[in-house]
């Protein structure tokens, strides 16, 4: 037990830190409570991207199959190369119970739809497959990356809920009892002491009264 003043005002402060320590082990259940629900709630939203990123995927690369197939690798890549690159990728914090959370937010170009040549519909279609799936790749991306730190922060909340509860709560406790311990020993000894000397003075006042 660390060295403590066994006095009354360190018995106030320690009665006022356990109070604290209890005001936050239940604020901190409250947060860990509200991210379980909201964690539960994700789990439904994480596999339906899943799904439809495998999908997509299959979609994409099978149409990408056909077009080469039907219009030619030499159409396909002459579509591809006109498709301009992505130009922004913000990623907004949303605040989730203390939680930063990031959400990607992408500018996609302008689909193109055709070359200087007549672009095939096969080609045309795998176009439109792998934009899908890229989307769909993003939606997993904020979906996962929400789920996982949300998760880190449950555990994290859960360390810090058994630490009050396991650990500062039952070691304030004890030093509670120690003082209190003290304190009535001294109580006890101080009425012990008091005793004696009045216990002497009427003695001695007994005494003086029979000599007079």
């Amino acid at each position: 037990m660390e060295q403590i003043s066994p006095t009354r005002m360190a018995l106030l402060q320690k009665r006022n830190q356990k109070k604290l320590a209890e005001k936050g082990a239940d604020l901190l259940k409250k947060k860990r409570d509200a991210l379980v629900a909201e964690f539960f709630e994700l789990v439904g939203s994480a596999l339906a991207s899943r799904e439809r990123l495998s999908s997509a995927a299959k979609e994409a690369y099978l149409a990408l199959f056909l077009a080469k197939a039907f219009d030619g690798p030499a159409e396909v890549e002459a579509l591809a190369l006109g498709v301009p690159p992505i130009e922004q990728v913000r990623a907004e914090v949303e605040n989730v119970w203390g939680t930063k959370v990031p959400r990607f937010e992408v500018a996609w170009p302008e689909r193109v739809m055709a070359s200087l040549i007549a672009t095939g519909g096969q080609t045309l279609a795998a176009q439109r497959a792998f934009r899908d799936f890229a989307e769909a790749l993003v939606a997993v991306a904020n979906t996962e990356t929400r789920l996982k730190m949300i998760g880190e922060e449950i555990k994290k909340t859960t360390r810090r809920v058994n630490a009050l509860e396991q650990v500062v709560i039952p070691g304030l406790d004890a030093q509670i009892r120690y003082i209190r311990q003290v304190l009535e020993q001294r109580e006890r000894e101080d009425n012990f002491r008091l005793k004696k000397i009045k216990s002497k003075m009427e003695a001695r006042a007994a005494e003086a009264a029979r000599e007079i």
